[in-house]
């Protein structure tokens, strides 16, 4: 069962930003998205987002800072009050593939944050390499297991077949869905390996599964190799897995994915996001996904925008090979090693 969200600040897990920071940061970002050509993905705009960044309110650049440090027991943040276009949210994109190219208020809103954790990062291969990606639901994809789709969406590592896949995952709300009952879930393997008993806990850490990349990113099949969900430390591991995409090797090993999909089902926590929200998930530790709901496609639909971040930018530069932000989604050889 689920803990409500009203519940889930145990650690500092909610920041709201006062009047005053609300007001500054809606300054900062007026001021980023004048920043000609006016486009998210121009590489002299984000140069100016990286170097305002430094620009953001003390406390809200502190608590960045402590995040990137320790995510908490819940491996998230949520953050509250920013600034919304004044003229109020157009209507919501229903089309396949959509993303933010024009340089919005929300938008550089949601880059200086994203810059002020890390690199803000997007892969070629999904959503033609933008920086800021519409969640939407599209018509005709209900049931995609996907950000297009309006489902119940499978907890996941996102991007978690890839060795560089994002550090951290924001989703800012710019609407809600019409009867406000979509919630973004969040399940922390720090909340997940005590549920488990220690030999599922080895099998797990062993590389006894397969991770495939969706579809999306047309990668070809039988790419993925052998490695374990859990990686690192034994007393804190990383959680990488998709359970729409994630096979494992052995009857063993699929006993114990199972126990760990239940142990997820048992500790997951939900968030009901609204405007002006950003929630950011370590992608290291915690899985998200999120609960169903029926779209009308009628312009007022949920609309979530979404960003990646990478805390190591240096990392990443065999695969970006013009030095910007976009990675290639296929890793050359001996280019990478997987976490």
């Amino acid at each position: 069962m689920s803990v409500p969200s009203e519940v889930m600040n145990p650690a500092g897990a909610v920041f709201r930003l006062d009047s005053a920071e609300h007001d500054a940061l809606a300054e900062l970002a007026a001021s980023l998205a004048g920043v000609s050509p006016g486009l998210v993905d121009d590489d002299g705009w984000v140069a100016a987002a990286r170097r305002l960044s430094g620009d953001l309110p003390v406390r809200l650049r502190s608590r960045l800072r402590e995040f990137t440090w320790d995510p908490g027991t819940d491996a998230m943040l949520l953050l509250r009050n920013l600034p919304l276009e004044a003229a109020g949210t157009p209507p919501t994109p229903s089309v396949p593939g959509s993303v933010q190219r024009g340089a919005t208020l929300p938008a550089a809103a949601l880059m200086l944050i994203g810059m002020a954790l890390g690199e803000v990062v997007a892969f070629d291969k999904e959503k033609s390499g933008a920086l800021v990606q519409d969640v939407v639901p599209v018509p005709g994809m209900e049931a995609f297991q996907g950000n297009a789709g309006s489902v119940k969406l499978n907890m996941h590592t996102e991007n978690a077949f890839h060795p560089l896949r994002p550090d951290l995952v924001g989703l800012m709300c710019l609407r809600n869905d019409h009867e406000n009952v979509a919630k973004l879930r969040v399940a922390s393997v720090r909340r997940i390996v005590p549920l488990l008993p220690a030999p599922v806990r080895a099998v797990l850490h062993e590389p006894r599964f397969l991770i495939e990349a969706p579809a999306s990113f047309d990668m070809p099949a039988g790419s993925a190799r052998p490695r374990g969900v859990l990686t690192g430390s034994h007393d804190d591991p990383d959680l990488t897995v998709d359970f729409s995409s994630t096979v494992a090797l052995d009857d063993e090993a699929a006993d114990a994915l199972l126990l760990l999909e239940k142990a997820v089902e048992r500790s997951y926590r939900e968030l009901l996001l609204q405007p002006g929200d950003l929630a950011f998930v370590d992608n290291r530790m915690a899985l998200h996904g999120r609960s169903a709901f029926v779209p009308r496609y009628d312009g007022a639909d949920r609309w979530l925008q979404r960003i990646f971040v990478h805390l190591d930018h240096r990392r990443s530069r065999a695969l970006r090979p013009t030095g910007g932000q976009v990675l290639l989604s296929a890793a050359p050889a001996d280019t990478t090693t997987e976490r």
